[in-house]
């Protein structure tokens, strides 16, 4: 079993943060390994990603609490794979923290991801690659 968590921080407004975040569009803004997230009716998402290599398409749940700032997601399957994202305010702008629990046990290969994720969020939202990221405030 694995627990992970990663954390960075964004200069930027982070109600503004959480609503880019937290829009199902732009998961494959800032996830690596999705391609694609499209809405499929209460709190399912459609993904499709490409992991090791492989396109893996199906079903997912994806929540949002505007009030605590924090996305959940997960999926069903034998890697008992569920996550939580977390934006605070911080000094200079918004904390973003990542929470990811699996039962893949690939401790190294995780951390990257989530390392990676954190770094497209901050280059999205600083560096204006996404016109939809929220500004610097």
């Amino acid at each position: 079993m694995g627990n992970y968590e990663h954390s960075t921080t964004v200069t930027t407004d982070p109600d503004a943060l959480f609503d880019y975040l937290a829009d199902i569009h732009h998961l494959p803004d800032y996830f690596a390994a999705m391609r694609s997230a499209e809405p499929a009716g209460n709190d399912a998402v459609h993904t499709v990603a490409e992991v090791d290599g492989n396109r893996r398409e199906g079903e997912a749940w994806f929540t949002t609490d505007p009030d605590a700032r924090t996305l959940r997601w997960g999926s069903e399957g034998p890697n008992d794979y569920s996550g939580e994202l977390e934006v605070t305010g911080a000094d200079g702008g918004a904390q973003v923290t990542v929470r990811l629990h699996t039962e893949r046990v690939e401790g190294h290969d995780i951390d990257e991801g989530l390392q990676a994720t954190l770094a497209q969020i901050k280059r999205n939202v600083e560096g204006g690659a996404d016109r939809a990221a929220p500004r610097p405030s």
